[in-house]
């Protein structure tokens, strides 16, 4: 059908028009149109512009490009399907997760899904088109206005009055993974956590390291002494204990896959999906709509909570609760990722902080507090080895982490850790800037230096990082006030800064 929709660029829109939402106050501002369809189509008419692209999960590649270049996406299939949505991949026209935006720099428009059967777009020079996988109807908006910040933001004021927004602000988090990585022992807890208060940190995430196996979440042998008992070494220094954990996935070797395979996710041909890679391996998944795996999921986020102590969760590779795979109960694969959220969040319960890694962010909305918004970090700019946009880098991290400032107070934004230290380092001071005025701007301020490896300077820059405030304002796309200074990502994001700190 032809709408009219008012707005000041020629369109051709194809869908149902529906009434505005009763949950969705209207605003001055822009102007918008609510559709109802399982589909949606309009020529945009913009002859020249930028596209931006939201990837699936906190890793996918996620920003601005223009409409006439290739899709910013992950090439190498293997990675995709760790760090994207393999299906809807193409190598042709600009693709995206839930919502897309299109623009001119005069006009703007912006079409996203505000309730859906896991939503996709595409777009090219001519047309955005919006469709759910399962061809069931959605609610869709269709958003216009001169300015690109405007358009955005009343979309993320349309998800945050249909979903739940929860306390965002995580504390003041130091990690493990970044100095110790799967090294990180109990020992190492006990030298360095009576440090940390000193520095302004209130919160110490426990991450992979401490379990038995991936899929077996049990403590190994570095700690004997048992999680409650590591739980509780923290909290006796006044800090929130936090514990890495991913419950969606499991190696192929773990005695939970061993003792019970029938609760794997499979594929048509009864072989299990392999649902990502790492630890030099594929790794499995589980069909969370079966009760028997659902009790698995339920029981282990309980313990870690509930049994150990732990009241701040890092959930990692979640988007394997999203992959294709043939389950139980007919439910779309991102609905049956949020059911099996849902679960955790009950399990957790509503005091306990859960941030989202690799986290689907559209279903994610209203369950979890923070989701990361980009790669591992790294201590270094890039790698000459690898142009993977999902890589672990800093560029990656800034890049996605600046890209995905429009979402602030509708969910926690985690931009990874910053770094003060020198040694084990490879960035450069501007780089290490550029990280720590994301995380200031994303207000979600964490660090993996162990005190230690810091010298008096930068042991006085770490302690003023977590305990300065100041006003921030988003100037334009790229350039942000914090306080009186300005902060320009521009040579971050579009690649002009220097890759390695020589």
């Amino acid at each position: 059908m032809s709408l009219d929709t008012h707005v000041s660029v020629p369109m051709n829109l194809t869908g149902s028009v529906s009434e505005r939402p009763t949950w969705a106050r209207p605003t001055e501002a822009v102007e918008e149109t609510f559709l109802t369809a399982s589909r949606v189509s309009l020529l945009h008419g913009f002859a020249t512009g930028d596209v931006y692209r939201n990837g699936q999960n906190s890793w996918s590649p996620t920003g601005w490009r223009r409409l006439d270049e290739e899709p910013l996406r992950v090439e190498n299939p293997v990675r995709r399907q760790t760090a994207d949505d393999t299906r809807w991949d193409d190598p042709q026209r600009h693709h995206s997760s839930w919502m897309m935006v299109v623009t001119d720099g005069s006009r703007t428009l912006l079409l996203g899904c505000l309730e859906g059967d896991t939503p996709r777009l595409h777009a090219d020079r001519d047309l955005l088109a919006a469709w759910t996988e399962t061809e069931r109807p959605a609610t869709w908006v269709l958003i216009t206005g001169r300015q690109e910040q405007e358009v955005m933001a009343r979309y993320r004021d349309l998800l945050a009055d249909r979903y739940r927004v929860l306390a965002q602000h995580p504390g003041m988090v130091w990690s493990s993974w970044y100095s110790f990585y799967e090294e990180i022992s109990r020992a190492d807890l006990d030298r360095i956590v009576p440090q940390l208060p000193s520095f302004g940190i209130d919160t110490v995430q426990l991450d992979d390291g401490w379990e038995k196996m991936v899929g077996d979440w049990q403590p190994n042998e570095k700690f004997t002494a048992g999680m409650r008992d590591t739980a509780t070494s923290i909290i006796d220094q006044g800090m929130r204990p936090g514990l890495w954990i991913a419950p969606f996935i499991a190696l192929p070797s773990s005695e939970i896959v061993q003792r019970n395979p029938q609760m794997l996710l499979r594929n048509a041909d009864g072989s299990p999906v392999i649902a990502g890679s790492n630890w030099d391996t594929g790794y499995y998944t589980f069909d969370f709509t079966r009760s028997d795996a659902r009790d698995f999921l339920v029981e282990t986020v309980h313990r870690a909570v509930h049994d150990w102590g732990f009241s701040y969760l890092k959930l990692d590779f979640i988007n394997a609760g999203a992959v294709d795979g043939v389950r139980s109960q007919d439910i779309d694969r991102e609905g049956a990722y949020r059911s099996a959220m849902e679960s955790i969040r009950e399990a957790a319960g509503a005091d306990t902080y859960i941030l989202g890694s690799g986290a689907p962010i559209f279903p994610s909305l209203g369950i979890v507090n923070a989701v990361r918004t980009g790669p591992d970090v790294a201590p270094m700019w890039a790698n000459y080895a690898s142009d993977d946009p999902s890589d672990a880098m800093a560029s990656n991290a800034v890049f996605n982490g600046v890209n995905r400032l429009w979402m602030r107070d509708l969910i926690g934004l985690d931009p990874d850790v910053v770094y003060f230290r020198r040694q084990r380092n490879l960035l450069n001071a501007e780089q290490m800037q550029w990280l720590q005025d994301c995380a200031i701007l994303s207000d979600f301020r964490a660090v993996s230096d162990p005190p230690e490896w810091l010298d008096e300077e930068e042991r006085q820059a770490m302690r003023e990082f977590f305990t300065g405030t100041a006003e921030t304002e988003q100037v334009d796309r790229y350039r942000f006030r914090i306080g009186s200074r300005l902060v320009d990502f521009e040579p971050a994001i579009t690649g002009t800064a220097g890759n390695y700190a020589i």
